[in-house]
């Protein structure tokens, strides 16, 4: 092999292990809705909305409408993902089905229970037995390694009633050190290559 094939060569093996590289950190995959249910999906009487599976340290991200609308009880107990967090008023239009301008949303506090405190009403998310609020959208990495359950965060799911669409997006999982470590090793062969030949 000549210094000219030898510099193609190379750069061929750097760019494609590049490339792979941020193909396995960068690319996205399509957003996948799920529906959400307060009284089946309720983090007390419930059991999780199991949805996608997710490695420790993957990005990933949920987002739901602030007009999607479920509830923990009598009025005014209505909210969107983010939970009870302050005044929310009838539309008219919207799931409560009271008149418009009726209070229907107030602020209930947080709700404590497998060692976080989140909203009560919220969206809240579980791996492997760690829980992390993700309310109306979150974006960040996967804080374990299995599947994702979506619970409806509150103390009681008996007068629970609605449902919510999260959509949940996920990037492809970032290239482990053993396939970074293989791609160093390739390139590590290949000028070891080029030196016996020159020799």
């Amino acid at each position: 092999m000549n210094r000219a094939q030898f510099g193609k060569a190379l750069i061929r093996s750097v760019t494609a292990g590049i490339a792979t590289a941020m193909l396995c950190i960068a690319t996205p995959a399509a957003a996948a809705p799920f529906v959400v249910d307060a009284f089946a999906n309720s983090s007390s009487g419930g059991t999780g909305l199991a949805t996608i599976s997710l490695s420790a340290g993957q990005n990933f991200s949920t987002s739901a409408s602030s007009d999607d609308l479920w509830s923990a009880g009598a009025l005014p107990r209505w909210s969107d993902a983010g939970g009870l967090t302050g005044d929310r008023f009838a539309t008219g239009t919207d799931e409560s089905g009271a008149v418009a301008g009726t209070r229907i949303g107030m602020d209930f506090g947080l709700w404590v229970q497998h060692a976080i405190d989140a909203p009560f009403g919220s969206i809240v998310g579980e791996i492997n037995g760690v829980f992390q609020e993700l309310g109306l959208s979150y974006s960040g990495i996967a804080w374990d390694s299995g599947i994702l359950k979506l619970y409806y965060w509150d103390s009681n799911n008996q007068d629970n009633s609605g449902r919510v669409t999260v959509d949940v997006t996920s990037a492809a999982a970032v290239p482990e050190p053993a396939s970074i470590a293989f791609l160093g090793a390739g390139l590590v062969g290949l000028l070891r290559m080029r030196r016996r030949k020159r020799a």
